[in-house]
């Protein structure tokens, strides 16, 4: 039995798309590991720090949150105390932490895989030095990993083409979706159109355009926001600026609750600027679902030929949905649509992937 790091900064209960797939990952990646999730306790909440679920365990060590940036030192023993002949997988979009995971395992001369879910954009008052970053550190430690598993063929070309990673070491792994989430194609709407978002209320899924866009739809709609994050109380004040009284903010939900959010709509939508393999379209499209989302990097892979395709701005976002709404026919086969390219992705799937990766990396 191999034992089996996964390194994330985040980890569920907080909120987001790499938190739930290295959740799931690590999951399933247990049934026949030793598998260890070293995190930091940012949104952990009252969550304990130790603890041992689904034949994994999990150790958060103390952090606080610098430019959107955990900083946990703990980290730095857990990755030394671990076995020399453990597999050590980092799930990163941030900085700080793929420099730690790459210097140790330098030391050690252990190779490690890097999991790159999404190029960031700057932000902040420090944003304008994540370019200089990007380029003279964070290139470095992709480079430096044994394994680099990206989610599509268009993150495949940009980390060999932007960060010089070596082909031989690129592995296309896309995200999978929960056997809980799949259902029937809908056969009744209900009335208004309930439409759900699902995520973090975060700059990247650029929810204030879904709020633009809802001010905009003419048809009868009531978009559920299922989330939480650190833009909700100007999203919400957004809204009443609006006079969106056809929009909820249901806060966080988990498990069943969650699947109930996908049983009970009639349509997605994902605004975002951008993604990696975006985990709710994948949940939304298992649900049999008809998705509406923008067209940008992330979703054009993941749903060309899928869903509802629209330019990132809130004119053609409300066309789409108003489309959606006024259409049974088109919500029909888009449901079908959404539920046909489901079956292409498990986690069964995902975890035999990721352990032939390490079986590439391993001596």
């Amino acid at each position: 039995m191999t034992m089996i790091l996964q390194v994330t900064p985040y980890y569920p209960p907080q909120l987001g798309g790499v938190e739930r797939a290295a959740e799931r990952l690590a999951a399933g990646l247990g049934q026949h590991h030793d598998v260890r999730v070293i995190t930091t306790t940012i949104g952990a909440g009252t969550a304990p720090r130790s603890f041992r679920a689904d034949a994994v365990t999990v150790r958060r060590h103390r952090a606080v949150e610098f430019a959107h940036t955990p900083l946990a030192p703990g980290l730095i023993v857990s990755l030394l105390r671990a076995p020399p002949t453990s597999v050590v997988h980092l799930h990163a979009a941030h900085a700080v932490l793929p420099e730690l995971v790459a210097l140790v395992a330098r030391v050690r001369r252990q190779p490690f895989v890097f999991h790159f879910h999404l190029d960031t954009d700057a932000s902040g008052r420090l944003g304008r030095l994540l370019p200089l970053y990007k380029h003279h550190v964070f290139g470095r430690a992709l480079r430096a990993a044994g394994a680099v598993i990206v989610l599509t063929e268009a993150q495949s070309s940009f980390v060999r083409e932007t960060y010089g990673v070596r082909p031989d070491r690129v592995f296309i792994v896309p995200n999978g979706v929960d056997r809980a989430y799949f259902m029937e194609t809908r056969k009744i709407t209900h009335s208004p159109l309930r439409l759900l978002f699902v995520g973090r209320l975060s700059a990247q899924k650029n929810i204030g355009r879904l709020l633009e866009a809802m001010s905009l739809v003419r048809q009868p709609v009531q978009l559920y926001i299922v989330g939480d994050g650190d833009q909700r109380k100007l999203l919400q004040a957004q809204a009443v600026r609006l006079g969106l009284t056809n929009v909820t903010f249901a806060g966080r939900r988990f498990g069943p609750d969650l699947v109930g959010s996908y049983a009970g709509a009639d349509a997605f939508v994902l605004p975002s600027d951008k993604e990696g393999m975006a985990l709710v379209a994948l949940e939304a499209m298992a649900a049999a679902l008809p998705i509406v989302a923008t067209d940008v990097p992330g979703n054009t892979e993941l749903l060309s030929g899928v869903g509802l395709l629209t330019a990132p701005e809130p004119a053609a976002l409300a066309a789409a949905i108003d489309a959606v709404a006024d259409d049974p026919a088109l919500r029909r086969r888009l449901g079908r649509q959404s539920a046909a390219a489901a079956t292409r992705y498990s986690w069964d799937a995902v975890v035999r992937r990721v352990e032939g990766v390490y079986a590439e990396i391993l001596p």
